[in-house]
Order: C-alpha cells, then structure tokens, then sequence
C-alpha cells in the first residue's frame, strides 16, 4: 500500500489514537494544574520540615524516568490488590488508562510544581511590600499580586511542559492505552509500512503547532489584561528534557 492509501485505511484508527493523546494529555495537565500551585506555595512559605515530604516527591518524579513511574503504578500496584480491594481502589488500579493518567498527573505536578515556585521566586519583593504597605492581607496579596505576575513569569515554561507531557503520552501505549503511538504500532503490524509512522509524526507536529499557537494567543490576552511587560521565565528547569 502506497501512503495515501494507508491514511485513506486507517484514518479511523489513528484519529481515535488522537484522541486519546489529547485526552490524556489536557487531563493530566489539568489536575496538575489543580494541585501544583499548593505545592509551590508550601515550597516557598513553609518551614523545611514541612517541605522535606514534597521536596522528596519532586526530586523523585524528576529523577526517575515516566516509564518506569509507569510501570510501577500499573504492575507494581497488583502486588498489593488484596488491600487497595480492601480499600475499594482496585477498580482504579486495574483500569490501564485511569494508572496511565495517574502517573501522567504525578509527574507533570512535580514539574509544574517546580516551575510555579521560581515563577512565585521572580514576583518582584517591592511589589508585595506596596501591597503591604496598602493594606492588603495575605490572601488578597496572594490572589492580586502574586498569582497573577507568577502565572505571567512562568506562563513560557508551563506550555512547554504540556508539550512534553503530550510527546511522552506515546508511553502509554506500553500499558495497554492505544494512544496515537499505540494505534501507529497497530496499523503498522498490519501494513508493515513504516511510512505511518511518517503520518503519526505529522499528527505529533499539528498538536504541538495548534497548542503553540492557542498558548501564545492566550499569553498575549493575559499579558493586555494583566497590563504586564514581558519579562524572561525564571523557571530554566522547565527546558530540561524528561528523563
């Protein structure tokens, strides 16, 4: 089969497989994005024995690769079936896509949680003590001064690591979750034509180019709302390849 035949065979499958990538991606973007700024912010105030347990998670999640956080959240949790049956959690554990967005949202939260605390680090300190000076109090300080400029520091760093998070998606497929990767693989154990591979990279290349460019549109709304100049991310961790 010549390659516009395979596209014309298989769409069905690989836009299904696209599917899926998109879901899993903007689902474990989005809970990490619920739970990272806590984090951040108790990496930043709290005192060090209260940061050591999140200090140990991050350190964890970004030292370890996705794969393995993977493998040991959907096999390593059927060595303990008995008591997360016990717990009513089995139904949880045994589903590959619902371990697959776990350990998605796990490692993507280490990550954001990390780039949230430099963009909290780089709100400027006199901006805070005006707000101070004025009469705001903690919360209004945290909701008008320093959300707002953290989000815009860090806004760059925190779209390219659902970039990563969506190209790393392709793991999932070793557990069972048919993602684009994991229906390229299928349609290519029928075809044995590796120019769909070619068309799943397409594919790859017109999500990251569509989320590029929704992204930036949304960063220059925010920045014309916020009235905030462009400032350079101070979150470089953000650029580090996933190990």
């Amino acid at each position: 089969m010549n390659p516009i035949d395979i596209i014309t065979a298989y769409w069905p499958r690989l836009i299904d497989g696209t599917l899926m990538t998109i879901r899993l991606t903007l689902m474990g973007a989005f809970i990490a994005a619920l739970v990272s700024p806590w984090l951040a912010l108790v990496r930043v105030n709290a005192p060090i024995a209260v940061q050591a347990p999140i200090r140990i998670y991050v350190s964890f999640m970004r030292g370890t690769p996705l794969l393995a956080q993977l493998f040991l959240i959907f096999y390593g949790s059927g060595q303990f079936r008995p008591v997360l049956e016990a717990w009513g959690l089995w139904t949880f554990f045994r589903d590959p896509f619902s371990c697959a967005l776990l350990a998605f949202a796990l490692n993507s939260t280490a990550y954001q949680t990390e780039i949230l605390r430099g963009g909290i680090l780089g709100v400027p300190q006199g901006e805070i003590e005006s707000a101070k000076a004025i009469g705001m109090n903690p919360l209004q300080i945290l909701r008008r001064v320093v959300a707002p400029h953290a989000y815009r520091i860090a806004w760059p760093a925190l779209g390219n690591e659902v970039i990563l998070l969506m190209k790393a998606s392709a793991l999932a497929s070793i557990v069972t979750v048919f993602d684009l990767m994991g229906r390229t693989r299928q349609v290519f154990s029928r075809t044995f034509d590796f120019s769909v591979y070619l068309w799943a990279a397409l594919i790859y290349l017109c999500l990251t180019a569509t989320f590029v460019f929704l992204w930036r549109l949304f960063e220059r709304w925010m920045n014309h709302e916020l009235g905030l100049a462009k400032t350079p991310s101070a979150a470089p961790q953000a650029w580090e390849t996933r190990p």
